[in-house]
């Protein structure tokens, strides 16, 4: 498998999707959470892209994709039916340097995206290089049962008590973090008891309570 698992930062990078349908308006959703600046190059939209286009969040350009459309853009995704559209797009974006997804179409890929399981800022990432992304969904749906709601304030603890840790210049060990984080500190956060689990957190790391 040729593919490197990175996770990019969005925010503000200028991105194009070409397509107006179901498909392309999972790739919007997931675009706008994460930051990007997203024009939609469609005739058509569905209901929730045309309400994103109404509100501002996105802008839209109505029309099918012509040659030039990429200009101007870090990152290209394609999600339309026709393979001519994925080469064409694909073709272009070898020229200008850019990087481009075209769904269930690996081959005019320069990257493709992981089925992902979201709980606050923790994304757990499932992917079989683009070989069956209804089995990388399969495997994301079974991880949902584990990876609880819990796991969205164990990563804002981590997150607050790693700060903290950093402004007193404590620098504890990789083998205290992985004690810490087991045990008592997860019963303390099922039990809902948070501040008590962020203080517990930091003894446990050598950081003064607050």
């Amino acid at each position: 498998m040729g593919y490197y698992s990175v996770a990019l930062d969005m925010t503000g990078r200028f991105t194009v999707v070409i397509g107006g349908g179901t498909v392309a308006e999972r790739k919007v959703k997931g675009l706008l959470e994460a930051g990007a600046a997203v024009t939609v190059i469609s005739p058509s939209l569905t209901a929730q892209l045309a309400r994103w286009v109404k509100q501002g969040r996105i802008s839209h350009v109505a029309r099918s994709y012509t040659p030039g459309d990429l200009a101007g853009y870090e990152l290209a995704f394609v999600a339309t039916d026709d393979p001519r559209v994925n080469a064409a797009v694909f073709r272009e974006s070898k020229k200008r340097g850019l990087w481009v997804n075209a769904a269930d179409d690996p081959a005019h890929c320069d990257f493709i995206l992981p089925s992902v399981l979201r709980r606050g800022e923790l994304a757990v990432a499932v992917s079989t290089g683009g070989s069956s992304p209804a089995l990388a969904r399969a495997i994301r749906e079974e991880l949902e049962a584990y990876f609880t709601r819990d796991y969205d304030a164990l990563t804002q603890i981590v997150t607050a008590v790693r700060k903290e840790l950093r402004q007193r210049s404590v620098t504890p060990r990789s083998e205290a973090w992985h004690g810490a984080l087991k045990g008592e500190l997860r019963a303390l956060i099922r039990r809902g008891e948070l501040k008590r689990a962020k203080t517990y957190l930091l003894d446990q790391l050598g950081g003064k309570p607050c």
